[in-house]
């Protein structure tokens, strides 16, 4: 095995992966929490959320917390995304015990100070402006409106200035009391660590938690060809397009990633090489894939001067039309074999690389593959797999998001 997993008589999960030749540990909590599981009065929540529980405890505060980490080198911060939460440290492997009581205080004691709460706010929604000042950003969050209009992973991590402004204690309390208890979390640990050891001290300090499981509201996706467009007076289009990919335990997900790698995933891909390379239409042009619980996307993004975009899009459009003629030749099966082969190889060099895989695949229920196996399973890999895939998902609706000056009627054709 390449990982140890014990559950507490609660619920809570301890997964760790032990490296005996390094000197530091990785450690994260994991709340089975996100932005889909919001409430509409909660938009944001689980982000700001995020931010507060640094705020303090009634035992610790702020700076208290912030000088424990430094007094012994360590670092500490935390991510949302739309399904998790994860709270992580690293620290030298003498100090986890303390890596553990805090992050524990943190998640289970929160203050939620009124004055915390307000002073918070603000740094929130500069955390909007800041996003809303990238038009790359502001891309994404339309092609992510456009491909989820109307399901749960359609809102936005930050939430909204109306959102956050508006909530108020009890939101937050409320959504916290709802998503963050003993069934729902886990805590996973990379570098030198005894699971034994680990295990006693998730004991000490998530013992006495309460049980309770996380509940989510999954359903199928319904994409419709749709251009969503933030119009604004810029010196580059931002694009992003693309459509719905595979769930995160779907079996193609590997000849997934080959595809995304040939199609766009790096500088020896098809599209940085027709569109950057040799046209010069971008400095910035690369696909992407994410997988959630009940769904996926995938899309290509590239950011170019207004007056290319068509020029842009049918290049984009007719790289799709290649890849579900003909899929890929065998010397780009091995170069994105060997691509992505070679990157896992080096993330299984880094504790925290390791502890995020561990974590984010024991809080979604997915099996934990070893790096041989997952080696192995890219291996497996054919061409034919390839190109089923590239039919599956590149001849499905597409949806278009943008910033830039242009109106979603000039790009709908791209869609339709």
């Amino acid at each position: 095995m390449h990982y140890e997993l014990s559950t507490l008589p609660n619920g809570l999960r301890v997964i760790t992966d032990a490296m005996p030749d390094v000197r530091s540990v990785a450690l994260g909590v994991w709340a089975d929490a996100g932005t889909r599981d919001e409430y509409p009065n909660e938009a944001g929540a689980a982000h700001f959320l995020e931010h507060l529980l640094f705020k303090g405890s009634e035992r610790l505060s702020a700076q208290q917390i912030a000088e424990s980490f430094d007094a012994v080198g360590g670092r500490s911060n935390a991510f949302t995304s739309k399904e998790q939460t994860c709270y992580w440290a690293r620290l030298r492997d003498d100090d986890l015990p303390l890596g553990i009581d805090i992050l524990a205080e943190m998640v289970r004691h929160p203050a939620f100070r009124q004055s915390e709460i307000d002073s918070e706010k603000h740094v929130v929604l500069e955390e909007i402006n800041m996003n809303e000042d990238d038009p790359t950003d502001v891309a994404y969050e339309e092609f992510s409106a456009a491909l989820w209009k109307g399901h749960a992973l359609e809102r936005p991590v930050l939430g909204t200035k109306e959102s956050i402004t508006a909530m108020g204690r009890s939101d937050i309390n409320d959504f916290w009391s709802r998503r963050y208890h003993a069934g729902s979390t886990v805590v996973s640990v990379a570098g030198r660590v005894d699971h034994a050891a680990l295990v006693e001290l998730a004991n000490e300090h998530f013992g006495s938690w309460h049980r309770d499981e996380s509940t989510h509201d999954h359903g199928p996706v319904a994409v419709e060809p749709r251009v969503a467009v933030r119009h604004r007076d810029t010196e580059q289009t931002h694009l992003i397009i693309g459509g719905e990919g595979f769930q995160r335990g779907d079996d193609r997900r590997f000849a997934f990633g080959l595809l995304n790698h040939v199609m766009g995933g790096g500088m020896s891909s098809r599209l940085f090489r027709e569109i950057r390379e040799q046209r010069g239409l971008a400095y910035a042009v690369y696909s992407f894939r994410f997988p959630y619980a009940d769904s996926g996307g995938y899309g290509v993004y590239v950011g170019t001067t207004p007056n290319q975009t068509d020029q842009v899009l049918h290049l984009v459009e007719d790289e799709f039309k290649k890849l579900i003629a003909d899929g890929i030749t065998d010397d780009e099966l091995e170069r994105a074999k060997g691509h992505v082969q070679g990157s896992l190889a080096l993330n299984e060099e880094d504790p925290n690389s390791r502890m995020i895989r561990l974590g984010r695949e024991e809080i979604a229920g997915q099996d934990h593959l070893s790096l041989d196996e997952t080696l192995a399973r890219y291996d497996a890999v054919t061409g034919r797999d390839v190109h089923d895939v590239a039919v599956e998902l590149l001849t499905g609706p597409k949806v278009i998001g943008a910033t830039g000056p242009h109106e979603a009627s000039e790009l709908e054709p791209f869609v339709l």
